[in-house]
């Protein structure tokens, strides 16, 4: 009965994770979540990757690590970057004394509606930079990421162990 059930197992998880596929279409999978992870689609990343994945048939495993290739440490400097680029494109400015008004704003508790209110009408002239920044951002960054993808699943999947392995 044991080698059925982790037959069973198996069998599930390669059809749950989808990782038996081509290098082309796990390079694929990468990009597109690599695209995600920098899209302005902050929060919905990791729910849209696996619903893309499912959708098109591609490996959950490579579109979730190229959902989270966008690392902590830099996405705060990624999003300003983009969203400048983005402000740059639309042609739109900081609002009149941007800096000194967030500062301001932070010496108010964020547990109030004048924080939330204030920090609405301050950051809602960025929304459309933020998001054809982000959106530019995250095309390039999969552009670059399917080649480099696909170049490392081909070497993996030339190397004897890692060949032996997976038959």
């Amino acid at each position: 009965m044991k080698p059925v059930s982790q037959g069973l197992i198996r069998r599930w998880l390669d059809v749950l994770l989808h990782v038996h596929d081509t290098p082309e279409r796990t390079a694929a999978a990468f990009a597109a979540g690599v695209f995600l992870g920098f899209s302005p689609f902050l929060g919905f990343h990791t729910l849209l990757a696996i619903v893309i994945a499912f959708v098109f048939g591609l490996n959950r495993v490579a579109a979730l690590l190229g959902v989270y290739s966008n690392l902590p440490w830099i996405i705060a400097g990624y999003y300003a970057f983009t969203t400048w680029l983005g402000a740059v494109i639309t042609r739109v400015h900081l609002p009149p004394d941007f800096r000194g008004r967030l500062f301001d704003l932070f010496e108010h508790s964020v547990r109030t509606n004048y924080f939330w209110h204030e920090l609405g009408a301050l950051v809602r002239p960025l929304l459309m930079p933020f998001i054809v920044g982000s959106m530019i951002g995250a095309l390039v960054l999969a552009a670059i990421a399917y080649p480099l993808a696909l170049a490392f699943v081909r070497s993996r999947r030339k190397h004897p162990l890692i060949r032996r392995e997976s038959h």
